[in-house]
């Protein structure tokens, strides 16, 4: 297994900050409070760039919220073809936290720390529960197994790798098709004891 890197030096000077590339899901909120989904394709603890559909104007105030990394706020910097670059606007506590948090995401698959890999995986007690699609469509599903960090479900939707799904009322990403259904990344890590109460009712 390779030694991990970090690409992000956190205490480069913010014009130096080095971006890494990453895909990261989340919304962001333009200064008419519209909101809208977008992926972070590249990062870094100053700056981002984000594929979206709707980019704004440049020097507009936006704020993103996104998986993983948690809110964040700055300015469009200039438009590109399919987003936006955005400044990030943050205290110095705040960017070394960025840096932490890209340092493990860059790293990820080199690693080998897969959805399913980076927590335990357990068996529910009540396996049985909901799938709610993006457009509101619900389907019962029943979970094989789950961590902290993501649960395995059958289930008779294939939604796309990618798309956003609710299992019970937890947000997630599907990241994985299976042959009788589907593997979904929570978008937060649960709490164990929250986690086992929910599937043991």
């Amino acid at each position: 297994m390779p030694a991990a890197t970090n690409p992000i030096s956190a205490r480069a000077e913010r014009r130096d900050f080095q971006r890494v590339k990453v895909t990261v899901y989340g919304r962001y909120m333009l200064q008419d409070r519209s909101e809208y989904p977008c992926r972070v394709v590249e990062m870094s603890p100053g700056n981002a760039l984000l594929v979206a559909e709707r980019p704004g104007r440049t020097g507009e105030r936006v704020v993103a919220y996104l998986d993983h990394i948690g809110r964040i706020e700055g300015r469009i910097m200039r438009l590109v073809d399919g987003g936006f670059a955005m400044s990030i606007t943050a205290s110095e506590r705040k960017r070394d936290k960025l840096a932490a948090q890209l340092t493990w995401l860059a790293n990820r698959h080199e690693l080998d720390l897969p959805e399913d890999r980076r927590h335990e995986r357990i068996v529910p007690r009540n396996p049985f529960s909901t799938l709610r699609l993006a457009d509101g469509r619900e389907h019962s599903c029943r979970v094989v197994d789950l961590s902290l960090s993501g649960a395995a479900i059958e289930v008779d939707a294939r939604p796309e790798v990618g798309a956003e799904v609710f299992l019970a009322a937890l947000r997630g990403r599907v990241v994985r098709h299976f042959e009788d259904g589907i593997a979904i990344e929570f978008s937060v890590v649960q709490e164990e004891s929250a986690l086992m109460a929910r599937f043991s009712a």
